[in-house]
């Protein structure tokens, strides 16, 4: 067995030269706060919650995450923030191949350490925002089952959904406020609800507190899962036009839709007026109160009339 291999995107997995001996198992529980506790004091390490290092520590929590991805036998998957590689160990257990992406330097070592025996997990040390998922995975589907930074998922998001291969599935842990604007409907809607709700259908799996993290954060969490539409709901122009209509109409969702979107779309008011009656949409209503469906129905108005 040779040893556990890094890849770089878009290069070739590099394994280390020479044989070696099989790397010792690392058979230490990382749910167990003692166990991790004394693994990061070996290597010097104090958490970073800038970075959004807060470790799972709840074994239930772990296997609800890891359940919910449904992984077999011939799955790839991402993971973003590895750290000290709680999450990782359980993929590697039920998945073909794991990917695991950590940007703090400092915890690789403990990352190495624990999934040194771990032949199918491979390590980018680097910013997931700096990694195209083609180069990793080129066209084969893969899942990303994460604990999201609080800092940094909705841009985690938008990077993996926009790729040019996405996930098929996505399972993360987020803040639980996130989460739940992930799944909102019409009268709650933003932003990232339908960044996220054009791409894939979310729900919610479960509520996990802050006290199954070390260090605890200030809120809770959640997990979602998030499963792809089987074929896009937009064309690529049009999906183009999609997000330039929502960032306009939220640019000031307080205000009634015909005056925004006039308004960042550098349209007129007949204009902006015609699209919303032949889309049957009130122009008194405000941004958050549009479904899905609505916003999908204009966005397909103004690609169909600008290309004429």
């Amino acid at each position: 067995m040779t040893e556990k291999r890094e890849k770089t995107p878009a290069l070739a997995p590099e394994s280390h030269d020479g044989a070696t001996s099989p790397a010792p198992s690392f058979d230490g529980d990382l749910t167990d706060l003692g166990t991790l506790k004394r693994l990061l004091a070996r290597y010097g390490i104090s958490l970073n919650k800038g970075l959004g290092q807060h470790l799972l520590t709840s074994r239930k929590a772990l296997d609800t995450v890891v359940d919910a991805a449904d992984l077999t036998p011939d799955d790839r998957v991402l993971e973003v923030g590895a750290g000290p590689g709680v999450l990782t160990r359980e993929l590697a257990q039920r998945a073909r191949r794991v990917v695991a992406v950590e940007l703090d330097r400092a915890i690789l070592p403990v990352l190495r350490e624990t999934t040194a025996d771990l032949p199918n997990v491979e390590i980018i040390p680097r910013n997931l925002l700096e990694v195209q998922p083609e180069e990793v995975f080129g066209a084969e589907p893969y899942k990303l089952v994460a604990n999201l930074p609080y800092y940094i998922t909705s841009l985690i998001l938008r990077h993996l959904l926009e790729s040019a291969n996405p996930p098929r599935v996505l399972v993360v842990m987020v803040q639980r406020e996130v989460a739940e604007r992930l799944v909102a409907g019409p009268g709650e809607m933003s932003l990232l609800a339908l960044s996220v709700q054009i791409y894939g259908t979310p729900r919610i799996v479960t509520y996990v507190p802050a006290t199954a993290f070390f260090p605890p954060p200030r809120v809770d969490s959640a997990v979602v899962r998030v499963d792809l539409h089987p074929a896009p709901l937009l064309d690529d122009a049009t999906t183009e036009q999609f997000f330039a209509l929502i960032h306009a109409g939220f640019a000031e969702k307080r205000k009634q839709l015909h005056n925004t979107l006039s308004r960042h779309l550098d349209a007129s008011h007949e204009t902006v007026s015609r699209w919303l009656a032949e889309g049957e949409i009130d122009p008194m209503r405000r941004a958050q109160t549009l479904s899905l469906e609505e916003w999908l129905r204009l966005a397909r108005i103004v690609q169909a009339e600008e290309s004429m």
